[in-house]
C-alpha cells in the first residue's frame, strides 16, 4: 500500500457544491433530536478471532445475506499477522457466518478458499498497473451476489471499478465484464453502496474514493446491474428533481464508506463522517427523499488512543449495516486502525438503540 487511510481521516469538507439546489440546509439543522444508545457488541476480527483463517488483520467487513440464508462479510486489505504490513497480504476476502441472534455478536462458520481465508480472484499485489483492490460493496440478487470493488494504485488513486459475481453465496466469484472509468460524474462514482428496492430497481448513492466529494444518486434494473450503459443519474435542471438529468449532487459532505439497506419500510444510509471524525446515520422514506431534511443523528464517535468507551472509538470507519438488524436495534460492522502503529487494524460490531 502506498499511501495509509490516516491520509483521509480527517479531509476538509468539500466545497459548498449545493449552493444552488433547493433544499439544502445548514448543517446544524440537520441532527435529530432523540438520544441514541450506542454500544460495542464485539471485536469480530483479531488474534483468537480470525487468526486461524490466517487473516488476523483486515478491516471494513461489508455484510450482506446469501442466497442460501447465511451472512457473507466482505473484507478489504488482509494480512496473516495481527499488523499492517504483516504476511500474506490479499484483498478482498470473506468470511460466511450463521449467526442468528446478532446481541450475542457475530460468529464465524468458515472462510471463503477453505481453511485459510483466499484472495476471491487472482492477481499480485503491487503490480505496474495497480497496487489492491477493495471491496465497496456487496448485494444479493434472487440466487446471485453482486461486488462492486475499486482497482486502487495507491488508496485513493482509483484506476478503474468493476463488478463480480457470485452464483454460489459467495464461494466462487466470476467477473461480469462491468467496468467504469473512475472520473465519470467526476470522479464520484467510485466508492458506491447500493440497496435492492421493491420496485425492481437497484438505488446506487456513490461518491468519491478520497473522502472530499459529496454524493451522487443513480439507479439500474436489477437485471441490469452489470450493464454500465443502464444506471440512470438522479440529477436537477430546470427547477425539477428527473431521472435522467445529469446527477447532481444529493448530499454535500465528507464522505468515506457508506451503506444503504432498505430496512423496515424505510431507507437508511450510515456511513463514515471524515469531515466530523464519527459515523452518521439517516433514515429516508425512498433513497430520492432530501436528505438534509431526512432524520439524521450520530451514531458512533471517532477518537484518539487511550479514548475508547462503548460510543467513543480510536480512528474508527466504515460502519455497514448488518443483516438481521431493525430501525430500532441497529448492528453495524465498524473498522478501526491505528496508522501510527499498524495494529489494532480490526473489523469490530458496534449495536445503536433508539435510532428509528
Amino acid at each position: 500500500m502506498t499511501m495509509k487511510r490516516s491520509t483521509f481521516l480527517r479531509a476538509a469538507v468539500g466545497a459548498g457544491v449545493l449552493a444552488a439546489v433547493p433544499n439544502a440546509v445548514p448543517r446544524q439543522a440537520l441532527a435529530g433530536s432523540q438520544a441514541v444508545l450506542t454500544n460495542k457488541v464485539a471485536d469480530l476480527t483479531g488474534p483468537g478471532l480470525t487468526d486461524r483463517f490466517r487473516m488476523a488483520a483486515t478491516d471494513l467487513g461489508i455484510p450482506a445475506r446469501t442466497p442460501d440464508g447465511r451472512l457473507l462479510f466482505m473484507f478489504g486489505d488482509t494480512f496473516e499477522e495481527p499488523r499492517v504490513g504483516g504476511g500474506w497480504w490479499r484483498s478482498p476476502v470473506a468470511l460466511w457466518s450463521t449467526t442468528a441472534d446478532l446481541n450475542g455478536g457475530v460468529r464465524w462458520s468458515g472462510a471463503v478458499g477453505g481453511d485459510a481465508a483466499q484472495q476471491l480472484w487472482d492477481y499480485p499485489h503491487d503490480n505496474p498497473t495497480f497496487s489492491t483492490v477493495l471491496p465497496s460493496d456487496v448485494i444479493t440478487i434472487g440466487g446471485s451476489m453482486y461486488l462492486h470493488a475499486m482497482v486502487n494504485k495507491g488508496l485513493g488513486n482509483v484506476v478503474w471499478t468493476e463488478i463480480w459475481r457470485s452464483d454460489n453465496s459467495g464461494a466462487t466469484w466470476y467477473h461480469t465484464g462491468a467496468k467504469f472509468d473512475p472520473n465519470i460524474d467526476g470522479g464520484m462514482f467510485q466508492l458506491l453502496t447500493w440497496g435492492l428496492g421493491n420496485d425492481g430497481y437497484v438505488y446506487v448513492y456513490s461518491t468519491g474514493f478520497q473522502r472530499n466529494k459529496p454524493i451522487i444518486l443513480k439507479r439500474v434494473r436489477a437485471e441490469n446491474i452489470a450493464n454500465p450503459g443502464a444506471y440512470e443519474p438522479w440529477g436537477y435542471r430546470d427547477g425539477v428533481w428527473a431521472w435522467g438529468n445529469p446527477a447532481t449532487p444529493i448530499l454535500s459532505g465528507s464522505f468515506g464508506e457508506m451503506s444503504l439497506r432498505p430496512l423496515g419500510g424505510k431507507w437508511v444510509l450510515t456511513w463514515f463522517n471524515a469531515g466530523d471524525y464519527r459515523i452518521d446515520g439517516i433514515i429516508m422514506d425512498t433513497p430520492t427523499s432530501n436528505l438534509y431534511t431526512a432524520y439524521r443523528q450520530t451514531l458512533i464517535y471517532g477518537g484518539a488512543w487511550g479514548s475508547e468507551d462503548d460510543n467513543h472509538v480510536a480512528q474508527l470507519y466504515g460502519g455497514y449495516v448488518i443483516p438481521g438488524s431493525t430501525l430500532s436495534d441497529l448492528h453495524l460492522s465498524v473498522s478501526q486502525w491505528n496508522t501510527a502503529e499498524g495494529w489494532p487494524y480490526r473489523v469490530m460490531q458496534f449495536r445503536v438503540r433508539g435510532f428509528g
